[in-house]
């Protein structure tokens, strides 16, 4: 998940810190959508992807229907039918719109779904400065935040993806920054005992439910390599015939590949040299991780490679003792790197754990 640094309030302005961090979510989701054109925010690439434009909505909706109508005299909202558009999963709500047919609303229009958001973030605000030392207001506002966070993700996941599907192979935005290809990192792995460890969240930080409840798995000694599989790594897969080697593929993997013709991750250009980016078609760099891979590829790539896949278990033990740095909003890339040199990253620990993509590598 992509987190977003609260802004920090000064001495001399007396409103609750929860309302900057409010606020400093919802500005963030917004600027993501400068580059946009306004016939961006509409289209749906897929049925598993939502236009920019819902991404924008749901947000909103969520904290009308769980803060605002429940904590707010009389609030009413501006168009009652929101509530049946921009639900998405959440059934004891009530019934929603089908989720491959997001793209077929073209009305409400984007000015008034920014109105929308306009009106509730006033809304939140306004309840935030009265009654944000609530607790039940606190701990809802604070799950809306995470939540937006979530969409933060998807939003440039499916901007990319529609992008994609475009001949023109349109960039999101520009490159910000062109550096030479990125050094490889030899890689090693670190060994772990195993033995009865506790898993799941655990302190009074901010988690989801499905990260509930702390509990104890048994895991036998095991070893992690100190980054992720790299671009160069996979391409040698690719070129040693991975995909139309049966043996080193689940059958279900074995499968869908031949059925869907896959020979290559998803936005990898056919002659293995370019991937499509948010910065449009870029040369691929071999020292990044690859990304962009279905469960069935990895798993393929790990067995090719005489390793598996980590377990979650095994990667949370790994990275419990990690610092948490990201690599998306954080560092503003929003595309994964290539692992830090030596000289830069401490060799004792694995590195990548958090801000790129999933682990992909364990013995």
């Amino acid at each position: 998940m992509a987190l977003v640094e609260s802004r920090v309030m000064s001495a001399a302005d007396s409103r609750p810190s929860s309302t900057f961090a409010f606020e400093r979510v919802r500005s963030t989701t917004q600027a993501l959508c400068d580059p946009l054109e306004i016939e961006d925010f509409v289209a749906q690439s897929m049925p598993d992807a939502s236009p920019a434009k819902w991404h924008l909505a749901h947000t909103s909706w969520f904290f009308e229907q769980f803060i605002l109508k429940s904590h707010v005299r009389d609030y009413r909202s501006p168009n009652p039918q929101y509530e049946y558009l921009f639900n998405s999963y959440y059934q004891g709500v009530g019934p929603m719109h089908e989720r491959p047919q997001r793209g077929l609303l073209t009305r409400p229009s984007v000015a008034e779904v920014m109105a929308y958001r306009a009106h509730v973030d006033a809304q939140m605000c306004e309840l935030l400065e009265e009654r944000g030392d609530d607790a039940q207001i606190e701990a809802l506002t604070l799950l809306g935040m995470n939540h937006e966070q979530q969409h933060q993700e998807l939003l440039l996941t499916d901007i990319k993806h529609l992008f994609s599907c475009n001949p023109l192979r349109p960039a999101y935005r520009a490159v910000r920054e062109r550096t030479d290809p990125s050094a490889l990192t030899p890689m090693r792995f670190y060994t772990f005992d195993g033995g009865i460890e506790s898993i799941g969240a655990s302190g009074t930080s901010f988690v989801f439910d499905n990260e509930l409840p702390r509990h104890k798995v048994l895991l036998e000694p095991f070893a992690l390599a100190n980054r992720l599989v790299t671009n160069s790594e996979y391409a040698e897969f690719i070129r040693d015939g991975g995909y139309q080697r049966a043996e080193v593929w689940l059958s279900d993997g074995w499968t869908l590949i031949n059925k869907e013709s896959w020979t290559r991750p998803f936005y990898w250009s056919e002659s293995l040299d370019s991937e499509f980016t948010l910065n449009g078609m870029q040369p691929l760099d071999p020292a990044a991780p690859v990304c962009h891979l279905s469960y069935y590829e990895a798993d393929a790539f790990a067995r090719w490679a005489g390793a598996r896949l980590p377990s979650e278990a095994e990667w949370e033990i790994a990275a419990a003792q990690m610092p948490v740095r990201g690599n998306l909003l954080e560092t503003d890339v929003l595309h994964p790197r290539a692992a830090e040199d030596g000289a830069a990253h401490d060799e004792s620990q694995p590195r990548q754990l958090f801000g790129d993509v999933d682990r992909t590598r364990a013995i």
